[in-house]
C-alpha cells in the first residue's frame, strides 16, 4: 500500500521528479563515460604495438624513447649509428629487428623511413597485422604508403604525388625528389594512420644534397644519379626488436644498455607504458574525482527536492498519520521514492552512456585513434549503479528524519 502511495506521489510531482531524475542519469552517465574514456585510453595506448620485445634508441628517457618511436610525439636526443644497429641485428638471441627513421614530415603528418619488414612484423591490438587496403607495399625507391588519416584527411589515392618537407616546422621542401603513393593501409587506431612511410634508402636518397640540415647551394643531383648510390643509411632513429625467447628479453636489454661503442637504451614496451600512466595518473584521479562530484550534486539536489516538496505534502503527511500511519511508514515511504527516482537515474545513465558509445565510438577512433569498446556492462558499472542508489537513500534519510518528527498538529494546520 505504501510502495503504492509512493509511486502514486512520484507521478503526482513529474516534473520536478523528471527533472531530477534527468540531473542523476547526466552524472552517471559522466562519471561513467569518464571511467570508459580513461580504460579505453589505457587499452588503446596498450595496444598500439603487440609482439615487440624491446624498442632500442639512443640513451635518453623510456617515456620519451616510447613516445616518439612509436607515437610520434616529440624528437630523439640523438640517433643510433648504422654500425649499432647492424652488431644488435647480429646477436643469436635476436629473431627480428626493424630500423625506423623520424625527422621529417608532409603537411603536419610525420614522415617514417623503415624497411618492408616493418609490415611483417608491426603488431596492434594483441597481434593484429598492418593490411593494404589499396595498392602495395612500396616497390620503388620513391614509392610510400600512407596511413588511413593521411589519405582521408589529405584526399589522396594510390599513384598521387607527395613531396616531403624537411624537419617537421620547416617550410624547405624535398621538391627535386617527389614520392609516389604506391599504397593506402588500413585503419589501426595506431599512431601508423597518422604516418607517412617510405623506405630507409628513400630518407638517404633525398637528403643527398643536405649537409648540416639545409641543402647545398647549386647542387641538384639528378634522380638517376641517385638512384646508382649506395643509400646505406648512417644512423636510424631507433629500432623495434623481436627476440626468440621471450626468457632472453632482459638479458638482451641489459646487454644492449651496456653496449661499450655508444651509450644506448633498450625499454620493454609494456614497462615503458606503465611509466607514462604513473606521469598522467594525477590528472586521472583529478578527472574522476570532479565526475564523482557531479554525481555528488546531483544528489544533493535530489535531497533538496525533497526538502522543498515537505512544504507542499505537510497535509499529505498528516492525513497519512491521521489515517493510522506510524512514523517509520513516513520515513520509509520517503526514503523508498528516493530510491525509485535514484535508480531510474542511475539506469537511465548507463542507457545514456552506451547510446553516447554507439555515437562517439567512430568519431574518437576517426579524429584520436581512441578505441571505446561496446560491451556488456562490466561489475563495476554495476557496483556504480548500487551505490548511486544507496547513496540516494542515506541523503534522503535527512529530509525523511524532518517529515517523520512532523507531527499530526503541524500538518493540519495553515501557515500564513
Amino acid at each position: 500500500m505504501i510502495f503504492r502511495l509512493a509511486i502514486a506521489s512520484l507521478f503526482a510531482r513529474a516534473l520536478t521528479v523528471g527533472m531530477t531524475v534527468l540531473a542523476i542519469a547526466l552524472s552517471v552517465a559522466l562519471f561513467l563515460g569518464v571511467e570508459k574514456v580513461r580504460t579505453g585510453a589505457k587499452a588503446s595506448f596498450a595496444d598500439t604495438i603487440s609482439g615487440t620485445s624491446l624498442i632500442v634508441g639512443a640513451r635518453s628517457g623510456s617515456v620519451q624513447l616510447l613516445l616518439y618511436s612509436i607515437f610520434r610525439i616529440g624528437n630523439a636526443t640523438n640517433n643510433l649509428t648504422w654500425q649499432s644497429y647492424q652488431d644488435i641485428a647480429a646477436r643469436p638471441d635476436v629473431d627480428w629487428i626493424v630500423p625506423i627513421s623520424l625527422g621529417d614530415s608532409h603537411r603536419q603528418f610525420r614522415v617514417m623511413g623503415t624497411t618492408k619488414a616493418f609490415f611483417e612484423h608491426y603488431k596492434y591490438r594483441q597481434g593484429r597485422s598492418l593490411a593494404v587496403s589499396q595498392g602495395a607495399v612500396m616497390d620503388d625507391l620513391f614509392d610510400t604508403v600512407i596511413g588511413a588519416d593521411v589519405a582521408a584527411t589529405l584526399g589522396y589515392k594510390v599513384g598521387d604525388p607527395i613531396v616531403v618537407a624537411h624537419g617537421l616546422a620547416s617550410f624547405t621542401e624535398h621538391k627535386d625528389q617527389p614520392f609516389r603513393v604506391s599504397g593506402i593501409l588500413g585503419k589501426t587506431g595506431t599512431p601508423v594512420d597518422r604516418t607517412v612511410i617510405v623506405s630507409l634508402k628513400a630518407i638517404e636518397a633525398i637528403h643527398v644534397d643536405w649537409k648540416s640540415g639545409a641543402k647545398a647551394p647549386g647542387r641538384a643531383t639528378p634522380t638517376d644519379a641517385i638512384r646508382q648510390m649506395d643509400l646505406t643509411p648512417k644512423a636510424v632513429t631507433a629500432a623495434l626488436v623481436g627476440v626468440k625467447s621471450p626468457l632472453q628479453t632482459f638479458a638482451l636489454q641489459r646487454a644492449i644498455n651496456e653496449y661499450p661503442e655508444e651509450p644506448l637504451l633498450a625499454i620493454l614496451p609494456g614497462v615503458a607504458l606503465q611509466e607514462l600512466w604513473a606521469i598522467v595518473g594525477i590528472a586521472e584521479t583529478a578527472l574522476l574525482a570532479v565526475s564523482a562530484m557531479v554525481v555528488v550534486t546531483a544528489l544533493i539536489g535530489m535531497m533538496a527536492t525533497i526538502f522543498s516538496s515537505l512544504n507542499e505534502r505537510r497535509r499529505e503527511m498528516a492525513i497519512f498519520r491521521a489515517m493510522g500511519a506510524r512514523p517509520f511508514t513516513i520515513l520509509g515511504m520517503l526514503v523508498f521514492e528516493a530510491m525509485v527516482m535514484a535508480t531510474v537515474g542511475a539506469v537511465l545513465g548507463l542507457a545514456l552512456l552506451y547510446i553516447g558509445l554507439m555515437i562517439a565510438q567512430p568519431i574518437l577512433d576517426s579524429a584520436f585513434g581512441l578505441w571505446l569498446p561496446i560491451e556488456a556492462p562490466t561489475l563495476r558499472e554495476f557496483w556504480v549503479i548500487i551505490g548511486v542508489i544507496c547513496a540516494g537513500a542515506i541523503v534522503s534519510l535527512v529530509p525523511a528524519i524532518r517529515a517523520y518528527r512532523m507531527s499530526v498538529a503541524d500538518g493540519m494546520v495553515v501557515k500564513t
